[in-house]
């Protein structure tokens, strides 16, 4: 790959993702922008989900699991 591609590829990425800390921000309002651009992978996100919507762990992993639906945002 060149590096040009590289580029674009990594930058599409970066919008890919980007996009997706967005619609965290509008399902779950919750969360601050801060918090959002902090969370280190789906793990993470279901952990602070459960804690501040008070929902068991495996509810908090299923709506994050249907938002997700498929797509790999952390590597």
């Amino acid at each position: 790959m060149t590096p040009e591609a590289s580029a674009k590829t990594s930058q599409s990425a970066n919008e890919i993702k980007q996009s997706f800390l967005k619609e965290i921000r509008a399902k779950w309002n919750k969360f601050s922008e801060e918090e959002v651009a902090a969370l280190k992978g789906t793990n993470d996100l279901v952990t602070q989900l459960a804690a501040k919507y008070s929902l068991e762990k495996a509810q908090a992993q299923h709506d994050v699991d249907a938002l997700m639906s498929g797509r790999q945002i952390w590597g």
